[in-house]
């Protein structure tokens, strides 16, 4: 392993690969090979572990019979010679497209280098023969060519389509190449390799381009990473190609679990890279949850178990790299418009339809709901009146109670009755605090007295009080208790247990992350689901503080001043919940996602006063507080949470669905893995 160094990608599970596309000289060997080293010389500079060149990058893909002149095969196989010396001092494994004799025919090949030597050569497995494509005419199937060797610069090389590339010194990049028409077919190379074990599937592709083709090569890409549980990096061939019947456009990607990571511009004039940072971590977590991919395997051991692995040292730098990927501040919340419409559109209808169908199943229920003027109860109410709408039934059968406590505002009381009014439904206020004083006064609570003492006791009889009572008023009207509770509240354990905030019959929210929550309520407003008033009344509240409003003062209780930015307490949820990383590696990543307020896309709408910047010291502050929090206290509230739809593809706390956990854990080995942040 590299010298640790925390600030070096590949200490947290990444490897930096590259397509490369740029300029062929047709049948011109020496002038192909100076062209791939001075890509890989740039690659090298620039920390990348494995660049990917076209099919046939060595003397052009569209060469057609000029493939069987031993001239130009001679020349070919003196230029790989070149590439392999040259690559001695570089860091990249290169995998490069060239034809090479072996036994009675030529094959289309992959050839792996690395530092100096050749690690083993993948043949094409289905050379086309239909369309504008004739291979067949010159090259031979290499389909059924495992186990095998090849003479390459005079010695014996692996050869065949049974191999993987691994790194000795990077865990899990696993490398498989295939070649252009062999993602193609219904059952690729790659999947195989990828349930052999291969991490990296790289595809050498010359691919001339008609009208549509690039979006197909996009979908097989795409599909093959998501299937694959892998990263896919593909190289087509651009400028230089023949253009007596055909045309080249030079696409180059990289894709990893279904998501477009890089890509170049098409029909570039000169040299063009897709360098992305592949996250080894991630799939190797989804792997290994996906329990089906390893049943699949088992399916068809009788091929994957014959792989050949070659491994190599990868030698990769301990220097601080960057970091090549678009990072979401928001894992929850995704920057690109068209995509957060959809999300909202798509969470929205899932709490509705959820509570719809719960109401449907026990008779048809009032809903009995405590409206605070807060983004939580604010955007449960709407729920439930959609939820109403849609089962023909008033909304006056949403009973909603704003209770007031000691520190309840104005302005947020005010907005619950704004909200209630205009969404027509059952409204009351209900003031908590003679019940709470007199509560508090049986207690002999230093309040009580006139002491300002406003501690945990204080603040959970008036978060109690309010359950109580909204659980009596519904058995008293015939209803159920709507929750309100998100899923960041749940993950920190930030409710008032049993006769509190964390319990209700039903809660739509359970399975929303606050950072989501804000969006929701704008999505709502901005696609006309309710009148001009209510929406009017929706924009004053997301203009609100996040507070409990539980202690008396002048300045609004914060929540965030107490427990942490949700921002933050988000980004670690997220990659916690979907991914089960270390926190170190939460931490680095949050730092590339924080640090700089004016990198990377916000989310539509999101406002200006609020993008703000998080240094290292409160990344490691924050993420201290999840980790204590997360896995040493708040499972017991949500091993009893109420029943709620899952509505993030990140998970959800259910203990019935995605998270199981003992209620008594410590959260030791994860408070020791933050240590590294400190490094």
């Amino acid at each position: 392993m590299p010298e640790s160094n925390f600030w070096s990608l590949y200490q947290h599970g990444f490897a930096r690969v590259a397509a490369c596309t740029g300029h062929t000289v047709i049948a011109d060997p020496p002038a192909n090979a100076d062209a791939v080293l001075r890509h890989a010389r740039r690659c090298a500079e620039e920390g990348v572990a494995v660049a990917v060149f076209p099919e046939m990058v060595l003397c052009g893909y569209s060469i057609e019979d000029l493939l069987l002149q031993d001239a130009l095969l001679d020349e070919v196989e003196a230029a790989l010679q070149e590439v392999v010396a040259g690559s001695a001092g570089l860091l990249p494994v290169l995998v490069v497209g060239a034809p090479l004799r072996h036994r009675n025919r030529v094959y289309n090949c992959a050839v792996v280098v690395h530092r100096g030597r050749v690690l083993g050569v993948v043949p094409k497995s289905y050379p086309p023969n239909y369309r504008e494509f004739y291979e067949r005419r010159q090259i031979g199937d290499g389909a059924d060519e495992r186990g095998g060797s090849v003479r390459v610069g005079g010695e014996a090389v692996p050869f065949g389509v049974d191999l993987l590339f691994a790194a000795r010194d990077v865990p899990g990049l696993v490398l498989h190449a295939e070649i252009c028409e062999d993602m193609w077919v219904p059952v690729p190379p790659s999947a195989e390799a990828a349930l052999a074990g291969a991490t990296v599937l790289v595809n050498l592709s010359g691919s001339p381009i008609t009208v549509g083709r690039a979006e197909d090569r996009k979908l097989l890409c795409r599909s093959a990473s998501a299937r694959c549980l892998a990263a896919y990096v593909y190289a087509a061939a651009g400028l230089g190609e023949s253009t007596t019947d055909l045309s080249w456009d030079g696409q180059a990607m990289v894709y990893e679990n279904g998501v477009l990571l890089a890509e170049t511009e098409r029909f570039p004039l000169g040299d063009e890279y897709a360098v992305a940072d592949v996250d080894l971590d991630l799939l190797r977590q989804e792997r290994q949850r996906m329990g089906t991919f390893d049943d699949n395997r088992r399916t068809h051991r009788a091929r994957t178990d014959d792989f050949r692995t070659v491994g190599f040292v990868l030698d990769a730098p301990s220097t601080d790299l960057g970091l090549r990927r678009r990072l979401e501040r928001f894992p929850f919340v995704p920057a690109d418009a068209d995509r957060l419409a959809q999300d909202c559109y798509e969470a929205y209808n899932i709490q509705v339809e959820g509570l719809q169908q719960r109401l449907a199943a026990i008779g048809g229920p009032k809903v009995v709901i405590g409206v605070s003027g807060g983004l939580d109860s604010t955007h449960a109410l709407i729920v439930a009146a959609r939820a109403m709408d849609r089962a023909g039934r008033p909304r006056t059968d949403i009973l909603a109670w704003t209770l007031p406590g000691f520190a309840t505002s104005d302005h947020t009381k005010d907005n619950a009755h704004k909200l209630m009014n205009s969404l027509g439904v059952t409204a009351a206020e209900l003031d908590i605090t003679p019940t709470a004083r007199l509560m508090l006064r049986e207690m002999d609570h230093p309040f009580a007295s006139g002491e300002p003492v406003y501690d945990v006791t204080f603040e959970n009889v008036q978060a109690g009080l309010r359950t109580d009572y909204l659980f009596r008023l519904a058995n008293q009207r015939g209803g159920i208790v709507l929750g309100t509770g998100d899923l960041s509240e749940l993950a920190l354990g930030w409710s008032t247990y049993g006769v509190g905030d964390q319990m209700s019959h039903y809660n739509v929210n359970s399975g929303v992350p606050k950072t989501l929550m804000q969006h929701l309520i704008r999505w709502v407003v901005s696609s006309g689901q309710f009148d001009e008033e209510t929406g009017r009344t929706l924009a004053a509240i997301l203009d609100t503080e996040i507070s409990p409003e539980l202690v008396p003062g002048e300045e609004m209780q914060s929540t965030e001043s107490r427990i942490g930015p949700y921002a933050l307490h988000d980004f670690t949820l997220f990659h916690v919940l979907r991914y089960g990383f270390r926190p170190s590696k939460i931490a680095f990543l949050a730092w590339h996602a924080w640090h700089d307020p004016d990198a990377g896309d916000w989310p539509p709408g999101f406002p200006d006063a609020k993008r703000v910047a998080y240094d290292q010291a409160e990344i490691r502050r924050w993420l201290e507080v999840f980790c204590r929090r997360f896995f040493a206290f708040a499972q017991f509230k949500r091993s009893a949470m109420p029943n709620g739809p899952k509505v993030s593809a990140g998970g959800s706390l259910s203990p019935r669905g995605d998270w199981r956990a003992p209620s008594d854990s410590s959260a030791a080995a994860w408070l020791r893995d933050l240590a590294r942040f400190d490094e």
